[in-house]
């Protein structure tokens, strides 16, 4: 199997467990929503999260008051969003097909998703269905590995599709474009409330265990699980889990 062959495999594995992902993937922090969408000032929004998946960025973003438009390309994670935040305008569409006519929105905020995207045609549709003036933003959740534990749990989490400088690992890359001003970053402290056993619930959640064969999920799975329960941190009952919200935003030029 060809790298470009895995990483399509990877891309279309979350429709299967769409349940799973809306249950156990973490949300994002209303300071990083806010943040990405500041420059639009106050007020409501009609803003358009692309690649939705099961709704994890577009119930914050409701919650803050705007008027959302989700776009998915998965049939099985978009009715797992209208299931779930079912007053949301959602629509089957991909970054590269955005079905919306030119400048509908003032927003386009993408979480965990950009490197799934054809980054040359994605920018060019983002560009269009956007307001001159309007805001593309990209929000990533990424454990703190900062936190002692927190690193060794991840190098934990690896497989045979996961190495070290994962090409298909979810990254903080946003495409620069001609018609965007140079994008603004910053970091927010975040946390997912999770047992033992959730969060290994959580890494069964990620592209690289849901294409790795069934018996490397399990031996991994029993893996982190033993990793866990042996950390005085993660042990017993629940705790939070650190993560880090890093968050990019670049306005739309005239």
């Amino acid at each position: 199997m060809t790298s470009d062959d895995l990483t399509a495999r990877r891309a279309n594995s979350f429709g299967a467990n769409a349940r799973a992902y809306a249950e156990h993937r973490p949300d994002y922090p209303s300071a990083a929503i806010r943040w990405a969408l500041a420059p639009l000032g106050p007020g409501a929004h009609h803003v358009l999260d692309l690649a939705a998946g099961t709704g994890k960025l577009t119930g914050g973003l409701v919650a803050e008051g705007h008027h959302v438009t989700a776009v998915e390309p998965d049939e099985s994670m978009l009715s797992e969003l209208v299931r779930r935040h079912g007053g949301v305008r959602a629509l089957p569409g991909a970054a590269e097909r955005v079905p919306l006519p030119d400048s509908a929105v003032d927003a386009v905020v993408v979480g965990q998703a950009f490197h799934w995207f054809d980054p040359v045609r994605a920018m060019a549709e983002i560009a269009r269905v956007l307001r001159p003036g309007g805001v593309l933003a990209g929000l990533w959740n990424h454990v703190d590995s900062r936190v002692g534990w927190v690193a060794e749990f991840d190098e934990v989490c690896r497989s045979s599709v996961r190495p070290m400088g994962d090409p298909g690992a979810a990254d903080d890359t946003m495409p620069a474009h001609e018609l965007f001003e140079d994008a603004e970053v910053r970091e927010f402290p975040h946390r997912q409330r999770r047992t033992a056993e959730t969060l290994v619930e959580t890494i069964g959640t990620h592209s690289h265990t849901l294409v790795i064969p069934r018996q490397e999920w399990a031996r991994l799975r029993r893996r982190i699980l033993d990793f866990l329960r042996s950390r005085p941190e993660t042990a017993e009952g629940g705790f939070d889990l650190p993560i880090v919200t890093r968050a990019k935003r670049a306005t739309r030029r005239a």
